[in-house]
């Protein structure tokens, strides 16, 4: 009696623990991406990178790499998605011809990442589509890039801050797993 009740009990347990992987399982790729890779803003992310001609995975490699898609302000004073700053995004609202834009808007995704797509643009044309230089202005500033060019210093090996070749290696890593993760999310 006590040896079928524990045989009963085994099998009970072993049932549940069936049930619980056919249901946890096949969920659990996406957790573990969702904590180490997150997207959030997707439809954002690919109205912005069609209207501006970007690849969504490098847009959501930037974002990755600048906030992880945290709405936040960094101890340099950039906000949101994005991290731009209110100079950079006034700057950004006086190229792009809007005229009531306000700091305020940047905690806004529609808006952030919507003016960090078009900076990102407008750095890639400013930079004839290279890839690293435009990145590099995106973290480092546009002066600062263009002022490692100027002085022979265009290839990413050469440049003078550490903190902004880590930059460009960490956006290109992370389009590169976005797009493999979240091609048919991304659109691609």
């Amino acid at each position: 009696m006590i040896v079928r009740r524990r045989v009963l009990l085994i099998l009970g347990v072993a049932a549940m623990a069936g049930i619980i992987t056919a249901i946890v399982l096949p969920n659990w790729h996406h957790t573990i991406d969702e904590l180490t890779l997150p997207l959030r803003h997707e439809d954002i992310i690919r109205q912005q990178a069609a209207a501006k001609n970007l690849d969504p995975a490098l847009l959501a490699g930037v974002i990755y790499a600048e906030s992880k898609f945290e709405d936040r302000e960094s101890p340099a004073g950039a906000l949101g998605y994005m991290q731009l700053t209110p100079d950079t995004a006034k700057y950004i609202a006086h190229l792009s011809g809007g005229t009531k834009f306000s700091v305020a808007d940047l905690s806004t995704p529609q808006v952030n990442i919507s003016y960090g797509a078009y900076y990102l643009r407008y750095l890639l044309n400013h930079y004839h589509d290279n890839l690293a230089l435009a990145l590099g202005a995106y973290n480092a500033g546009l002066g600062n890039v263009d002022g490692w060019v100027k002085t022979g210093r265009s290839r990413i090996s050469q440049w003078p801050f550490a903190e902004t070749r880590a930059y460009v290696r960490r956006v290109i890593d992370a389009a590169a797993k976005y797009r493999r993760t979240y091609s048919r999310e991304l659109g691609l």
